[in-house]
C-alpha cells in the first residue's frame, strides 16, 4: 500500500430529498436515491483496491455500517461554508499529515475506473495538478502535491464555468488533464446510459 498517496472521496449522506435534486425533477425523489445509492456502491468498489490510502468525506455527518468498511475506508466529516473551502480543508489535512500526493472525486460518476485513479496518481510525478474534466464543464478529478488555495474560492460551483475558471487559476504551473467523463446530475445524463435502464423501467 502506498501510505504517501491518498484517494479523497466526497460524498452525500444518501437521504431522500437530499440527493441528485437535479435529477429528481424528472423521475422523483425516491429514484433519484435509489440511483445515488448505486452511484456510492459503485464508488466503493472502484475505489475499493486503489494502491493508496482512502478517505471518506460525509456531507453530513459520519455512517456506522455502511458500505465504506473501515478498512480500507477512513471516515471523515466535510468541514467548510461551501463545496471549494470543503475540498480545500481536506487537501489541507492531507498534506499536514505528511501526504505527497492527494486527489479528491466525486461520488456520482459511473464511468470512472481503478485505471483513471491510477493514471492520475501516476500524472502528478511530472505534473503539479491533475484534473479530470466532466462534460458539464465542470471536473470529476482534481490532484495535487501541494494546496493551490486560489483554485477553491469564488467559483460557482455546479455550474459550467468551473473547470475553466480553474484552469485560469493554475496557468502558471503544469496540469495534466485526464480524459472527459459524464457525472450524473440530470436526467439527460443518465436516459441513454445503459446502466441506468432498470431505474427508469415503469
Amino acid at each position: 500500500m502506498n501510505n504517501k498517496n491518498t484517494l479523497l472521496i466526497f460524498t452525500r449522506n444518501p437521504k431522500l430529498g437530499k440527493v441528485k435534486t437535479r435529477l429528481a425533477k424528472t423521475i422523483g425523489d425516491k429514484k433519484a436515491l435509489e440511483i445515488y445509492i448505486f452511484l456510492l456502491e459503485h464508488t466503493a468498489k472502484v475505489t475499493r483496491n486503489s494502491d493508496c490510502e482512502k478517505k471518506v468525506y460525509y456531507s453530513e455527518e459520519m455512517a456506522e455500517n455502511d458500505i465504506w468498511e473501515t478498512p480500507p475506508f477512513d471516515k471523515k466529516l466535510q468541514m467548510g461554508s461551501d463545496l471549494g473551502i470543503r475540498m480545500m480543508n481536506a487537501f489541507k489535512d492531507s498534506f499536514s499529515v505528511g501526504y505527497e500526493k492527494a486527489i479528491v472525486i466525486g461520488s456520482d460518476l459511473y464511468d470512472i475506473t481503478e485505471k483513471h485513479i491510477e493514471e492520475a496518481f501516476s500524472k502528478l510525478d511530472t505534473n503539479d495538478v491533475v484534473i479530470g474534466p466532466a462534460q458539464d464543464g465542470g471536473y470529476y478529478l482534481l490532484g495535487m502535491k501541494k494546496l493551490y488555495p486560489e483554485i477553491f474560492q469564488q467559483k460557482k460551483w455546479g455550474t459550467n464555468t468551473v473547470l475553466r475558471d480553474t484552469l485560469e487559476d493554475l496557468k502558471t504551473v503544469d496540469v495534466a488533464l485526464l480524459e472527459e467523463l459524464n457525472d450524473v446530475d440530470v436526467y439527460d445524463d443518465i436516459k441513454d446510459h445503459a446502466a441506468f435502464e432498470k431505474f427508469l423501467k415503469k
